[in-house]
């Protein structure tokens, strides 16, 4: 078992649960009430990490990251070092991977509240940010604990931009899943088995936690 690679994961999910949830909450409020013009241009944007292949998206976050780009050079001089081939690079790359999944539960739960409990709230004197911290956000949970969840199971999960972003070095961008990727090609099928039944069980417990979570809130509801 390579327990470098199954902590740098946790620690990977972990923050990228952490930076996405407040944007699933912004964004994903703002679409679900927002009516303007590029609307479905701007919500086409945030699923196409969905659609493309992994090796796309990475091609151009590593590209976008490189030393050449502005994003690379800034990172470089801030930090001391390339953003590709770090952590903090497959961080990044973890969380714009990761919005549609963030994002578009958020959405949903949201349009769920309705716009007739706004207008309510607002006609008893309620402010924006009151109305969504008493009214919205406790009614529109579900949808963010779901998106948290399938970020996490995704980011353990996540291959291909993790590889091209981040390569595969022991201890700084090693995932479970490159580790993984590592043990078949060098034939020990046996630690690549417990490995991803590791990966498996983790990725199940997660996701079977949303759906008990969101049955006991409909019950209460």
């Amino acid at each position: 078992m390579d327990l470098a690679a199954l902590q740098l994961s946790l620690l990977l999910g972990i923050w990228t649960v952490a930076i996405l949830l407040p944007i699933a909450l912004a964004v994903g409020r703002w679409l679900a009430t927002a009516r303007f013009r590029g609307k479905a241009v701007v919500e086409g944007a945030l699923t196409l990490p969905l659609v493309l292949p992994p090796t796309v998206i990475g091609f151009y976050l590593l590209v976008g990251f490189g030393p050449e780009s502005p994003v690379g050079r800034i990172w470089t001089d801030l930090a001391g070092r390339p953003l590709v081939f770090s952590f903090e690079g497959v961080l990044l790359a973890s969380v714009l991977v990761n919005l549609p999944f963030a994002v578009q539960p958020a959405q949903r739960a949201f349009e769920a509240v309705g716009q007739d409990l706004r207008d309510a709230a607002a006609a008893c004197g309620h402010s924006l940010w009151r109305t969504i911290w008493r009214i919205e956000l406790p009614l529109a949970w579900p949808g963010l604990l779901t998106g948290a969840v399938l970020v996490f199971a995704h980011t353990l999960g996540e291959f291909g931009v993790v590889l091209m972003v981040g390569g595969s070095i022991p201890g700084e961008t090693r995932t479970l899943a490159l580790s993984i990727y590592d043990r078949v090609q060098a034939f020990d099928n046996a630690s690549a088995a417990r490995m991803a039944g590791l990966l498996m069980a983790i990725s199940l417990a997660a996701v079977s936690t949303t759906f008990v979570l969101a049955g006991r809130s409909r019950r209460i509801g």
